[in-house]
C-alpha cells in the first residue's frame, strides 16, 4: 500500500502595511506552519521591513504590491517622493533582499511539499486597464497584458512540480463584479471587476498545461469596504476543480485591544496533496493563544465507496 499523503500548512499573510514584528515570526512558528506565503503591500518601499521577512526561518515565497513600488511605479509617486529616499532604487533593494523567495514574474519549488509556488505580476495595482507602462517596460521587458500572460506561463512550464499554488498581490479577474466580491470594486462608482485579466488567463493556460492548482492566494482589496460598513468584502471563492481563491488582505492585520492586548491574524491553509481541506482565518493574542478561528472553507465529504 502507498503511503499516505502528509498535509501541508500553510499561512497566507495578507497585506502588511508596516504591520510586522518579531512576535509575527514567533507566531508562526506557535502555528506550526510548514510553508508561508507573502502577498505584498508591506509599506511605501519599507525596505527594513521588507529586510526583517527575508530573514524569517521558515520556508517562504513573497510577491511585492503597489505599495511596494509607491514612489517609483507613476510620476504621482516620483513626483511625491521624500527627498532622502530619492537617491536609492528602494525597489531593487527589495528585490534584492527577498532574492529567490520573490516568485512576482517566476517561481519557486518546493519539493519537500511537492508544490510549485508561482507568482503572478508583482507591485499590481489592479484592473483591466494596463498601468505603469515605463516601469513594467524598463524592469521586466513586459508592456502589455498579454506579455505579462507569457511571463507568467513561462515560469509555470519551468516548474518541478504538477501542483501549482498561484501567489499575487492582486487577485485574478473573473471572480465576480459585486463590491463585496474578491476582487470587486468598492469606490464610487461601485462595482465591476477588478481583477488582473493576466492573471486570469495565465490560470487558464496553466491548466491547458495539465497542472493542478489547488490554491490562488492574493490580497490588495482589503476585507472592510470603502463604500460601506453594512457588510464586509468576501474572502473566498470556489473556482473550476475546486480551486480555491483567498483573498487574504484583513486589514489591519495587527490591532490593539482596549483590554490592553495585542492581536494578529493569518490566513491558515491545509493541503493534502493537489487538495486544500480546510482553510481559515485565525487570531492570536499577546501570548500567541488561539483566540478566534473563522472557517473560511472547509472540504466536503466525500462519499463513501460502493462495495461490488
Amino acid at each position: 500500500m502507498s503511503e499516505p499523503e502528509k498535509s501541508v500548512k500553510i499561512a497566507v499573510v495578507g497585506d502588511v502595511h508596516e504591520q510586522w514584528e518579531a512576535a509575527d515570526g514567533e507566531a508562526l512558528q506557535r502555528l506550526g506552519v510548514d510553508l508561508v506565503l507573502f502577498v505584498g503591500d508591506f509599506g511605501n518601499e519599507s525596505v527594513d521591513l521588507v529586510h526583517r521577512i527575508a530573514a524569517l526561518d521558515i520556508p517562504k515565497a513573497v510577491t511585492l504590491g503597489n505599495h511596494d513600488a509607491w514612489w517609483t511605479a507613476t510620476p504621482w509617486g516620483r513626483a511625491k517622493c521624500p527627498p532622502e529616499l530619492r537617491n536609492t532604487d528602494r525597489v531593487q533593494a527589495q528585490l534584492d533582499l527577498l532574492g529567490s523567495s520573490h516568485v512576482g514574474f517566476g517561481k519557486l519549488d518546493f519539493p519537500q511539499f511537492g508544490l510549485t509556488v508561482v507568482g503572478s505580476r508583482p507591485f499590481s495595482w489592479g484592473g483591466s486597464e494596463w498601468k505603469y507602462g515605463d516601469f513594467y517596460q524598463e524592469r521586466y521587458g513586459v508592456s502589455s497584458f498579454a506579455e505579462s500572460t507569457t511571463r507568467i506561463v513561462a515560469a509555470v512550464e519551468s516548474a518541478a512540480t504538477d501542483v501549482v499554488i498561484f501567489l499575487g498581490h492582486n487577485g485574478p479577474k473573473g471572480l465576480g463584479d459585486l463590491p463585496s466580491d474578491p476582487c470587486g470594486k468598492d469606490w464610487k462608482p461601485v462595482g465591476g471587476d477588478f481583477g488582473d485579466p493576466d492573471f486570469s488567463e495565465a490560470i487558464a493556460q496553466t491548466r491547458e498545461l495539465g497542472k493542478t492548482i489547488p490554491l490562488v492566494a492574493f490580497g490588495h482589496m482589503h476585507h472592510h469596504l470603502r463604500y460601506t460598513k453594512e457588510y464586509l468584502r468576501k474572502s473566498l471563492h470556489v473556482g473550476e476543480s475546486g480551486t480555491l481563491y483567498l483573498n487574504a488582505a484583513r486589514v489591519p492585520r495587527i490591532v490593539d485591544t482596549s483590554l490592553g492586548d495585542r492581536h494578529r491574524n493569518f490566513s491558515i491553509v491545509t493541503l493534502k496533496g493537489s487538495t486544500v481541506e480546510t482553510a481559515s482565518l485565525v487570531w492570536l493574542n499577546r501570548s500567541f493563544q488561539t483566540i478566534s478561528v473563522e472557517i473560511l472553507y472547509h472540504r466536503p465529504a466525500q462519499p463513501l465507496a460502493q462495495f461490488a
